[in-house]
């Protein structure tokens, strides 16, 4: 079955997968708790369109944390160093949510993500909401437009605090391809 079929499924993730983030501290970004969602972000320091979006990424995770929304930003580079990451992070302007350098992959092949900035949504029963871009400012790699028109992970958190289904599960992310296991190695 190929990846669209299983997210049409709602294909439920491994929440026990654990991670350390870069100030060493253990954690499982795809275990929801009860009355929340959560947001892995995936992004690359590398990569000038995770970089553009960075302050966008905290300004949706300040504003949707009160309703319930526990983001990860999740560094798919498995050879940056937690130091590095953190200072990325900081540079950027990333709030206080948990950094995690994705070294053997696991949330990359967990979630499906193939770009950076890519963000997956979890509901609470820790199947795949929605999975895409953050919104459409980019229209194509070197293509920006001069005004964004649709919020699309907004628009997708706004629906499920709703209780509706979410129009666009999956949107084609427009940023930096995540290298294969096998680039690093």
């Amino acid at each position: 079955m190929n990846r669209l079929a299983l997210f049409a499924l709602g294909v439920v993730l491994h929440p026990s997968l654990s991670i350390r983030d870069v100030d060493g501290v253990r954690r499982q970004p795809l275990k929801v708790e009860p009355g929340h969602l959560s947001a892995v972000i995936f992004v690359a320091s590398d990569c000038p369109i995770s970089n553009y979006y960075s302050h966008e990424i905290r300004r949706i995770c300040d504003t949707y944390a009160p309703r319930g929304l526990d983001c990860a930003l999740v560094y798919t580079d498995p050879a940056i160093k937690n130091e590095a990451a953190a200072k990325h992070a900081h540079d950027y302007g990333h709030g206080s949510y948990p950094k995690l350098v994705d070294r053997d992959r696991a949330l990359v092949e967990a979630t499906g993500a193939t770009i950076t900035p890519e963000v997956v949504l979890i509901r609470p029963d820790e199947s795949i909401a929605y999975r895409g871009r953050i919104d459409n400012y980019y229209a194509d790699l070197t293509k920006p437009r001069t005004k964004v028109t649709e919020h699309d992970w907004i628009d997708a958190l706004d629906a499920i605090l709703a209780g509706k289904p979410v129009a666009k599960p999956e949107v084609p992310a427009v940023g930096c391809y995540i290298p294969d296991k096998k680039f690093y190695r």
